[in-house]
């Protein structure tokens, strides 16, 4: 890197504006005590914003502000290119960006322009101080290139004659729009879009043309609401979050509709489901996750869990099952989701590990009674 060094020539003296001072305190009290040094880079800049340049007494003043050496901060201006160690334009101060994008797509004739219009050498005033400029490494518009940054602010698709009328512009006071300088949107293709164009893309099936917005009111219209619940049945609604697609925050909504079963949901039509749907973030939820199936499934489950049940417990004469005489278990049904219901396997469960226990020891006490070998 090239040796940087503070201007021969430089102001007897330097001080922030009364709003730059407020920004600074505030600025320097962000970091913990004993961290202030921490802003140096940020007031440097707002040294260069107000002057336009880092002065020998603007590094000065911040080292004071921040309780630092002065070579310590001589250090860090000299270090980073973004800040001018020269004077500046009085309007303008331009940087060219000569990477290889840029110098592919005529940075260089821009560089011309510069050394006819302002100075033949860069970091140098044009003879009435009004701009300056100097080449850059890559401003990160290559898509756009070839381009100049002035201020904060970019200007890309620039040729010769484009870059000779935005200095014209700016040394008249003109306004300039930054950005493209040709018919361009930021760094979209030059000449609007050149995929995704066709209208079908974005129509329905059967349909030529963009869908047309629902009726709000028409979803919403209270007759096409499904047939709720004031409380779940004997105060047990179903866990409708087993179903894919339904969360806590959906399960809270359709339980305030009044909806707290399977066999509610797997009941809904149409225009029930178009209803259910307006209150819910992301439409389409319902059909795309196919609750309906889903609901339908798990009462199937359900049903056949009871019925499997009630088949073991009429093997056994109906009476209750003796905890030392365990009958057969029940396979658990089916679950949609491949994992089997906690409830449904506990209740096809025939044997706890109780009864388990108790069988063993009479096998156990049977067998000695039998033999007397073993008795003895």
């Amino acid at each position: 890197m090239a040796m940087r060094r503070l201007a021969e020539v430089q102001p007897e003296s330097f001080a922030f504006t009364e709003a730059n001072v407020a920004w600074a305190k505030k600025e320097i009290a962000r970091y913990p005590e004993g961290r202030q040094a921490s802003a140096v880079i940020s007031l440097l800049w707002r040294a260069q914003d107000q002057e336009g340049w880092v002065t020998e007494p603007a590094i000065e003043v911040v080292a004071e502000m921040l309780d630092m050496p002065k070579i310590r901060v001589l250090e860090v201006a000299t270090f980073y290119t973004m800040f001018n160690l020269e004077p500046v334009g009085r309007i303008a101060h331009i940087q060219v960006c000569g990477t290889t994008p840029c110098w592919l797509r005529g940075a260089n004739d821009l560089k011309e322009v510069c050394r006819n219009r302002i100075n033949h050498e860069p970091f140098h005033l044009s003879s009435d101080g009004a701009f300056s400029w100097e080449e850059v490494e890559c401003l990160g518009a290559c898509v756009n290139a070839p381009m100049v940054l002035i201020g904060s602010d970019t200007f890309e698709d620039l040729t010769a004659e484009s870059f000779g009328k935005l200095v014209d512009d700016l040394a008249a006071g003109r306004p300039v729009k930054p950005g493209p300088q040709i018919d361009r949107q930021f760094s979209a293709p030059v000449g609007g879009p050149t995929t995704l164009t066709d209208p079908a893309l974005y129509a329905k099936e059967g349909n030529d043309s963009p869908p047309e917005p629902a009726a709000e009111t028409a979803v919403a219209s209270d007759t096409n609401k499904p047939q709720g619940l004031a409380a779940p049945r004997e105060g047990k609604p179903d866990d409708l979050k087993r179903i894919s697609g339904i969360g806590p925050k959906i399960e809270e909504i359709l339980n305030s509709l009044g909806v707290y079963h399977f066999d509610q949901i797997a009941a809904w039509e149409p225009r029930q489901v178009a209803w259910v749907d307006d209150f819910l973030s992301f439409k389409g939820r319902i059909l795309r996750e196919d609750w309906i199936t889903q609901a339908r499934r798990f009462m199937e489950a359900a049903d056949a869990a009871g019925a499997s049940q009630s088949a073991g417990q009429g093997e056994q004469g109906g009476g209750p099952i003796e905890a030392s005489k365990p009958h057969a278990a029940v396979p658990s049904p089916p679950d949609p989701d491949g994992q089997v219901s906690q409830q449904v396997e506990k209740a096809a469960d025939g044997q706890s590990t109780k009864e388990k226990k108790e069988e063993k020891t009479n096998e156990t006490a049977k067998h000695a009674s039998d033999n007397p070998e073993v008795r003895d």
